[in-house]
Formats: structure tokens, sequence, C-alpha cells
């Protein structure tokens, strides 16, 4: 049996976020950012925790799992919606990975966060991802 992750929300990958940042100003959202995604990755937990139980739950008890279970979803989806206001690209749920649209070399690139970091240490090609994470020191911005 597959684990409890088939109701969690898919990492959310819009073709390009509604804004571009420069390092500066991704750096600045980062307190706001900082608190809601710490939020989405508990909920997540959460999410995922309340899954579970309701697939091993006696029947008598899974419709009131079922319930928190959706509400936490809604929660869930309601800080995934905050990220995108913002204008952010929330990556992964589970260790808090977002990415900010900006430039370099006059391209579009991923300036890269991830949850725990200070501030935004790394950028990336908008193809390679996390495992192509370069230190910010080489970003060359228009």
């Amino acid at each position: 049996m597959a684990g409890p992750q088939f109701l969690t929300p898919k990492p959310v990958s819009l073709p390009s976020p509604a804004k571009r940042f420069t390092l500066a100003q991704a750096n600045r959202t980062l307190p706001l950012v900082k608190r809601i995604v710490s939020d989405i990755v508990k909920m997540h937990a959460q999410v995922v925790a309340l899954q579970a139980a309701v697939e091993t739950a006696k029947l008598k008890d899974q419709p009131a799992l079922q319930a928190d279970l959706d509400r936490a979803l809604e929660q869930l989806q309601t800080y995934v919606d905050e990220m995108h206001d913002i204008g952010c690209d929330l990556k992964d749920y589970q260790i808090g990975l977002v990415d900010f649209l900006g430039r370099h070399q006059g391209r579009e690139v991923c300036l890269c966060w991830k949850l725990g970091e200070d501030a935004i240490g790394f950028w990336h090609e908008l193809r390679t991802g996390f495992a192509g994470r370069q230190p910010i020191s080489s970003l060359q911005e228009e």
C-alpha cells in the first residue's frame, strides 16, 4: 500500500511566478516567507499523520478523522495561496524549499531558499532545480 502522501497537495509548480525579484527584494520577504513556510511544513506533517490515521482507523472513527483531515488540507491550501500571493514558488512541503524568480546575465533564474537558511544563499537555472544550486556570490543581476 502506498504511503499517505496521495492526499497531500503536490508541490506548487507554476510556469512562472507572477513577480520577478531582485536578490534584495527576495531577502526582504524572508521574514514573512519563513513564518508561512514553517506553518506549511508543520501542517503538511499533520496532514500526513491524519491521512495515516484515517487509513488505519476503525470505521466508526473515520468520519471525525476525515473531517480533521479536510480542515487541515484547507488550512494548508490557505498557506500555499499566501505564498503564491507573495509571488514565490513553493517547491517542497517537507523541507520548505522556495524559489523566487530572478535574473542572471539577462536570463530568468531561480533564487533558491530553504527553511532554516538565514538568507538566500543560492540560485539555479530554471530547469536544473535544487541539485543545480550555485552560490549566490556568482549571481550577476541586471
